[in-house]
């Protein structure tokens, strides 16, 4: 098998299909990783597919100049978000004051990129996705906005981030801004679609999808949940514990406390201010560069003073990937075997699920109430 990087450890970030001028590279989805694979009859012997890959060819690494924690000033922005509010703030400031937008939508049981150019449109970007998303057909009109003089802001994963950066180059990187997301790894969408399988649920028929509200993690799906909501789902455990990351990710080269970006967003884990503000999410922030730093002064940010060796305690990929666990090989291979998704968790994880187990039968002989 020819792939475009080295066996296993494509991040999905599908620029190596948007730059090959013969379609010559398919990128296959084998659930615990991805391939770049190319055809070796359409090929033309370019290199645009190695060139562009960022796992071959990094951008250059930046050591954060400035970093704060904080929030949106505007409380409903801050409320309505899974943390601070900081996505959502750098995405209002940037349509008000230089131009278009561009991160992660769910849409049609995809998750995938789109732009917005308008105050309104910025809601179908909220929220945390812990899932793989596909940026394919968004590189191509990244690049001809900027060589048309336009302002872009990008949020996305760092290896998207520092894919997006190989595709436009440095001729046109000038009016590109990025912000990419501390990263604990991401999963193949077919794992979510697995366990909503499990539940008679059809991810393309689900109109909104949510993976958290502030620090409750719980998949929620068109406002409702799956499970009572006191009942962790297995999709969340996994993500939680790691199990179900891409290989990739457990090599991730940017989980590191220098970044590829203008501006790194998290959560602010470990926050020492008080209780209540915790409850309403407090962001981390980060900023690499005077283009980044003059986003964060002009956003209408609340900010606060950050121990970094703190933060970076409280968020290890900052310091270094997600390990992978001992029963990831286990998971999968319950996976293939057709056992189902939640029944392949209970066998990586047993005392995580018999402990929810045992409350949700507690719940439905309301033992237990379901709040």
């Amino acid at each position: 098998m020819n792939t475009v990087c080295t066996e296993n450890m494509c991040a999905g970030c599908m620029a190596c299909l948007e730059v090959c001028p013969k379609d010559a590279i398919e990128v296959k989805n084998e659930i615990q990783y991805y391939n770049a694979v190319i055809n070796e009859l359409s090929c033309i012997g370019c290199n645009a597919c190695h060139n562009v890959c960022q796992y071959n060819h990094s951008p250059l690494f930046k050591a954060p100049s400035t970093w704060y924690q904080g929030w949106s000033s505007n409380d409903k922005i801050r409320a309505d978000s899974s943390s601070g509010g900081l996505g959502t703030a750098l995405l209002r400031l940037f349509i008000e004051k230089y131009g278009n937008v561009c991160a992660c939508v769910y849409k049609n049981g995809c998750f995938q990129f789109e732009f917005a150019d308008s105050i309104e449109d910025i809601s179908k970007f909220s929220g945390s996705k812990y899932v793989k998303s596909n940026p394919f057909g968004i590189y191509k009109k990244v690049k001809t906005l900027l060589k048309n003089k336009k302002n872009v802001l990008f949020i996305g994963l760092p290896c998207q981030v520092a894919a997006l950066k190989n595709f436009v180059g440095d001729k046109f990187s000038e009016n590109l801004y990025t912000v990419d997301m501390i990263c604990h790894g991401s999963p193949s969408p077919l794992l979510l679609e697995l366990f909503f399988k499990d539940y008679d649920i059809d991810l393309k028929m689900i109109q909104n999808i949510e993976f958290r509200k502030k620090n409750k993690f719980h998949l929620y799906i068109d406002k409702e949940f799956i499970i009572p909501e006191r009942v962790r789902d297995m999709y969340t455990a996994a993500f939680l514990n790691g199990l179900n990351y891409t290989e990739n990710c457990y090599k991730c080269k940017y989980a590191q406390f220098e970044r590829v970006s203008d501006i790194t967003i998290g959560d602010s884990w470990g926050s020492e201010l008080n209780l209540q503000e915790q409850k309403k999410g407090i962001s981390l922030i980060c900023c690499q560069t005077p283009k980044g730093e003059k986003l964060i002064q002009e956003a209408g940010l609340h900010l606060e003073f950050v121990d970094i060796e703190k933060a970076k305690a409280a968020n290890h990929q900052l310091n270094y990937p997600s390990p992978m666990p001992d029963c990831r090989v286990k998971f999968f291979q319950e996976i293939q075997k057709g056992s189902g998704f939640n029944k392949s968790v209970s066998k990586c994880i047993p005392k995580e699920y018999y402990k929810e187990k045992i409350k949700m039968t507690l719940i439905r002989m309301k033992i237990l109430s379901d709040k």
